[in-house]
């Protein structure tokens, strides 16, 4: 008959299903375990840079290039235009005040100066004849005015004598009456030719005055023309170098044209132009900044802000404070330590490549046994051309890792290895 076989529990097979599927288990608990720790890398410490944490005297300050310029640049223009007919000098002259640069030529200039001049010399001759004139007639009134008053007189005592005699009853009344009438006849006459005379006086001040403005005037005019055409040479306004002269024989140049310009040499200044808008409030005048010429410290102070700001930069006038040094030129550039703060006391961290990584968020910390270093939080504030002030995370006495983490990626902690 037939026996029931009991079924193996325990089965090679089943065996090692278990096996395989614990494996795995394991397998990706594990893997689990190391990813979700700390990620660590080891690091060579000569390769690095560890600095110290300290607690000293700060000031903000930002690195800036500075240009040395002249103090005083005048820029040479030509208001009328004209075309280059001669060079006195060329670019780079050390030039007196009054020294000749060029010489152009405006032809409707010098022709309205020709014109302005005959329209004086046609006026004064007019002006001239209309006073001859003027004199004339006033003298033909004042013979009219002496013979008006020789008839008045004689008019006058005739008919006072008339009166008397017509009182005694000498002569009649018609005589007397005629007397009268021509008395009263040439007083009105007189009365008349004092008044003809008295605007002719008025009329003849008032014509020569407004011919005198118009005289003037014109005068002026031709002045002006005379010194616009003076003007076509072009000299120099101050003692000083000729820089960036453009102009060439024979070239046309509009009115207000630049021409070149005149550095006055009695000193230099120093212009900052690439000054980031981001300190523009905190940036005025009075400020300090220092440099390095031949091994010895220098100071400068801000004179004057443009506050226009060109692909977010902006530019700064620096003059010396005290001495200048010696052997400085135009052109030559300086670096420049901008002072934005007074100094004071604060944790520092000094500078270095890591903030290229960490925006100064966080930042590498030694451990005390000095085998490793892990991230911790920071905050960092104000800075100068040497250190970060920090506001929080670390404390003086503090060893962190100031190079650069390029190579870090996201770990969490560096084995310190010597």
């Amino acid at each position: 008959m037939d026996r029931v076989i009991p079924k193996k529990t325990w089965t090679t097979k089943r065996l090692m299903t278990i096996g395989g599927i614990s494996a795995l288990v394991l397998l990706i608990a594990g893997s689990f375990y190391f990813t979700s720790g700390k990620s660590k890398l080891n690091v060579d410490t000569e390769r690095i840079t560890i600095s110290d944490i300290t607690k000293g005297n700060f000031q903000e300050s930002i690195p800036q290039n500075g240009t040395v310029l002249p103090l005083t640049t005048i820029y040479l223009v030509t208001p009328d235009g004209g075309r280059v007919e001669q060079k006195f000098v060329e670019d780079g002259a050390i030039l007196k005040k009054g020294d000749p640069i060029l010489k152009l030529s405006n032809t409707d200039l010098e022709l309205n100066l020709s014109n302005q001049m005959t329209n004086v010399s046609s006026m004064l001759a007019q002006t001239q004849l209309s006073r001859v004139n003027a004199d004339q007639n006033t003298v033909n009134k004042l013979t009219q005015m002496a013979d008006v008053e020789s008839l008045f007189k004689e008019a006058e005592r005739v008919y006072t004598l008339d009166k008397k005699l017509y009182a005694q009853k000498v002569i009649g009344s018609q005589e007397f009456k005629q007397a009268e009438n021509n008395y009263n006849y040439y007083l009105q006459k007189r009365t008349l030719a004092q008044s003809i005379l008295h605007n002719d006086t008025v009329s003849r001040s008032a014509q020569e005055q407004q011919d005198k403005e118009s005289f003037q005037r014109a005068q002026n005019t031709m002045e002006i023309l005379k010194r616009k055409v003076d003007g076509l040479i072009i000299r120099a306004p101050q003692d000083g170098q000729l820089t960036s002269l453009d102009a060439e024989i024979g070239q046309s140049k509009t009115p207000g044209a630049s021409l070149g310009q005149l550095d006055v040499l009695d000193g230099f200044k120093v212009r900052l132009s690439d000054v980031d808008e981001h300190y523009i409030s905190r940036v005025f005048t009075g400020l300090t900044g220092t440099f390095s010429f031949a091994e010895k410290a220098y100071k400068l102070k801000i004179i004057k802000v443009y506050t226009q700001v060109t692909n977010g930069r902006f530019q700064v006038d620096m003059a010396f404070v005290g001495e200048v040094p010696k052997g400085i030129r135009k052109g030559q550039t300086l670096q420049i330590t901008l002072a934005l703060s007074d100094e004071t006391t604060a944790i520092l961290v000094p500078k270095g490549g890591f903030y290229q990584q960490t925006g100064g968020n966080w930042i590498f910390k030694v451990s005390e046994d000095g085998k490793t270093a892990y991230r911790v939080d920071i905050q960092l504030g104000r800075q100068n051309t040497d250190y970060y002030e920090v506001l929080s995370g670390l404390k003086p006495g503090d060893k962190v890792v100031t190079s650069s983490y390029e190579n870090y990626g996201n770990m969490q902690e560096l084995v310190l290895k010597k």
